[in-house]
């Protein structure tokens, strides 16, 4: 349970001026704690002895209508409740459970094995969820220790924010804590807790669960909820599904469109909200591969970049399976899943067009975009670098800068003229298109050696790396101070590799 922590040395009001405090935020509403016994368990954290900072995301707190100093407050005592020790009042957390299919297998009962929800927010943009990531062990951790190491929690945090400053639906993460704790992974490391917010954190996996095990009145009971609260627009578990498939095939259309690979695309591990989650073996492109891989647990390729949008087109129809029978028919439940099928390639084709600073639309523009990923996988030119560079293309000039990203030189003079024509067909001005395609290609992505290179010096009890590369990557569409952060990754990154236990 949740251990009560020592009162500040330096604040003279007594525990219960602590406890009654007008400054804390919120009542801490739980809705999901609403579904009863059948849904959650409820439980403590164990808390991390000795716990410090590590960072902490001044955005996302004025998302949820906090002040500034919050972190530093005396009376909200937020390290000690932001590393698992004694909750603000109203604070009833609990770990939920689900299941899934990982890996296109059906893996049973899975579970938050290390994620507690605390409750919710009343935020300036609507109800939001806090949950701690690593905060010891759950009925769900399974062979796990229920806890996270600092550097995936590094990966999470940076990424959560990265994501969002993209403008890609996703979770987000409040804050980051430490300890000297030590956790076993492939060597020994030190743990952290994530401190995590969305909407809902409610996954494909929860309706599974409950349709694999027969449950349908607790499956209904669970469509109900995500109805009302979450899907109000929506008058039936069918068109529910429908928004489902929509929301996701604009996520991975973004995803797709930045080099994002999620690494890890189960079941349990995709969002009813269409939502970015969990960050485990993700990765953004260097080299441009369609086939690249980021998850090197990941031995046969079935989350490669390229197959992200029929990964997630198998998903949805596991959902569909597991809402049939709330929908009723198998043709109704198909029926939902057909938005998938328009509105991917049309959000796909839509990026593109605007990754290419193409203001017009003409029936060949896919052609031209297809081409030109294709020149790029044949050169392995740099996915976030060509694009930036191409906002800089100047028709009837040698766009040097440009051009020597491709290994077939004459190949990339034959597109760029074909894109000259386009541009010109519009009446495109180079300095408004430049302007329109930096605001969508960013200068700056997580790749995995910036990361690594935070973690480093996170791990030696220096955490300004994080903290700073946390202000770039809130402004990606910026050229950074330090050129290198917009840069190619170095040599030493070839080596680095991410898996499902980072």
């Amino acid at each position: 349970m949740w251990n009560a922590g020592p009162v500040p040395a330096h604040y003279t009001g007594g525990v219960n001026a602590i406890l009654k405090s007008d400054l804390l935020p919120g009542d801490w509403p739980n809705r999901f704690a609403g579904l009863g016994a059948g849904f959650y368990t409820s439980l403590g954290a164990d808390p991390l002895p000795d716990p410090h900072w590590v960072a902490v995301s001044d955005d996302c707190a004025q998302s949820l209508g906090w002040p500034a100093d919050w972190w530093q407050r005396p009376d909200w005592r937020a390290l000690e409740v932001f590393s698992g020790g004694a909750p603000w009042p109203g604070m009833a957390p609990l770990a939920s459970f689900y299941s899934g299919h990982q890996f296109g297998v059906w893996a049973g009962q899975l579970g938050d094995g290390r994620a507690l929800l605390l409750g919710e927010v009343a935020a300036p943009g609507g109800s939001l969820e806090l949950q701690l990531k690593g905060g010891g062990l759950t009925p769900y951790s399974r062979m796990g220790d229920g806890r996270a190491v600092l550097r995936s929690s590094v990966r999470e945090f940076l990424c959560s924010e990265a994501m969002h400053a993209l403008g890609v639906p996703t979770t987000r993460a409040l804050c980051l804590t430490g300890s000297a704790l030590p956790v076993r992974r492939e060597t020994l490391e030190t743990a952290a807790v994530v401190t995590r917010v969305a909407p809902s954190f409610l996954r494909f996996g929860h309706f599974e669960h409950f349709a694999h095990h027969d449950q349908h009145a607790h499956l209904q009971t669970l469509v109900d909820h995500t109805l009302q609260h979450h899907f109000p627009d929506c008058n039936s578990a069918a068109e529910m599904l429908a928004t489902v498939a929509r929301r996701t095939a604009e996520l991975v259309a973004h995803w797709q469109a930045i080099g994002f690979c999620h690494g890890v695309m189960n079941t349990d591990n995709l969002s009813m909200l269409g939502l970015t989650i969990d960050y485990g073996p993700f990765g953004f492109l260097d080299a441009f591969d369609p086939g690249h891989v980021c998850n090197h647990s990941d031995h046969q390729g079935r989350y490669a970049y390229a197959r992200q949008p029929n990964v997630a087109f198998w998903n949805l129809h596991a959902l569909a399976q597991a809402l049939l029978p709330v929908i009723g028919s198998s043709e109704a439940a198909l029926a939902a899943l057909e938005p998938y099928r328009a509105v991917f390639p049309a959000a796909m084709l839509g990026r593109l067009r605007a990754k290419l600073g193409l203001a017009t639309e003409q029936d060949d523009d896919r052609t031209l975009a297809d081409d030109l990923l294709k020149l790029m996988a044949e050169s392995r030119a740099d996915f976030t670098i060509t694009f930036r560079r191409l906002a800089g293309f100047v028709p009837g000039t040698p766009n040097e800068a440009l051009r020597d990203l491709f290994l077939d030189r004459a190949a990339f003079d034959a597109w760029a003229a074909r894109y000259a024509a386009r541009l010109q067909a519009e009446g495109s001005v180079d300095a408004e298109r430049a302007a329109r395609m930096n605001a969508v290609n960013p200068a700056v992505v997580l790749r995995n050696h910036l990361a690594e290179q935070a973690i480093r010096q996170a791990r030696e009890g220096d955490f300004s790396e994080v903290q700073r590369l946390l202000k770039v990557l809130q402004t990606p569409f910026d050229e950074p101070a330090q050129a290198a952060d917009a840069g190619f990754p170095p040599a030493w990154a070839q080596h680095l590799e991410v898996s499902c236990s980072s």
